[in-house]
């Protein structure tokens, strides 16, 4: 990557479970995370911040949280969260934080903004952005109108394809897009949430979705149920001076431990 470049990664959908023991779907989704983690650990060079997108737990709990903790502590750079539908958000505030860790908000990076969103709704899949959290992010866009910005959530504001996975999205695209629309350095948006790779465009603003560290959907299946063989993923983002984005999905192959 170019020099200046801001180097990113994303993880999301880790679905972490109070049990250690206990597997989502057969997948020893502690497992698989700590894989994904030692590959990031092995970037060189390190990313400067890693983006967790939401879905970090599948249960909600304190036990699970605190676990995942654990597992960020081992990164180096520093990592921030935000909530997707199956963390308990409130939660997730109180005990993530700390040890590198940070929940929500936004930072500034190099000539970059990274804003993170929080577009879940307690007790629904799918997800909506409040006026306060449309009103923090157009606020915050227009604080750092210097800057290329980068805007973060879990939920997706496009169809990705798949009639059940298009479903459980987020319910006022238009009002996101509203507020980005209003300013012209926005460059990229990323959110997680659907477990596989999305990249798009929509003027001119690069649209991009990640693999979970878990397991991946069949692309375009109707059927929630239709978990494919794809490996575990993280996505490594690169965030150039002149606002471009270059981004590659990281897929594990043989580092994703055997279902049981």
């Amino acid at each position: 990557m170019p020099p200046q470049t801001v180097r990113l990664v994303q993880i999301t959908d880790c679905h972490l479970l109070a049990d250690p023991a206990e597997r989502l779907g057969g997948v020893d989704t502690e497992a698989t995370l700590a894989a994904v983690i030692e590959r990031v650990r092995a970037e060189a060079p390190p990313p400067d911040a890693v983006l967790a997108t939401g879905d970090l737990s599948q249960d909600g709990t304190a036990e699970a949280y605190r676990r995942i903790k654990a597992l960020f502590a081992r990164l180096d750079p520093p990592v921030h969260c935000l909530p997707g539908n199956h963390d308990d958000a409130p939660t997730l505030a109180e005990v993530l934080p700390g040890d590198g860790v940070y929940v929500g908000s936004s930072l500034l990076l190099g000539g970059w903004q990274i804003v993170l969103l929080d577009s879940t709704v307690a007790g629904q899949d799918d997800g909506r952005l409040d006026a306060d959290e449309l009103a923090r992010l157009d606020r915050a866009l227009g604080d750092q109108q210097g800057r290329h910005a980068l805007v973060c959530l879990h939920h997706q504001p496009v169809a990705v394809g798949g009639a059940w996975r298009d479903a459980v999205s987020l319910e006022n695209p238009d009002e996101l897009f509203a507020v980005l629309d209003r300013h012209a350095h926005v460059r990229g948006v990323l959110w997680g949430h659907v477990h596989l790779p999305f990249e798009g465009a929509r003027k001119g603003v690069r649209l991009m979705a990640s693999p979970s560290t878990c397991f991946q959907f069949v692309p375009g299946a109707d059927d929630s149920l239709a978990v494919g063989t794809d490996p575990p993923a993280y996505r490594r983002i690169g965030l150039r001076a002149d606002g471009a984005i270059e981004t590659e999905v990281c897929w594990l192959d043989a580092a994703a431990p055997p279902r049981r």
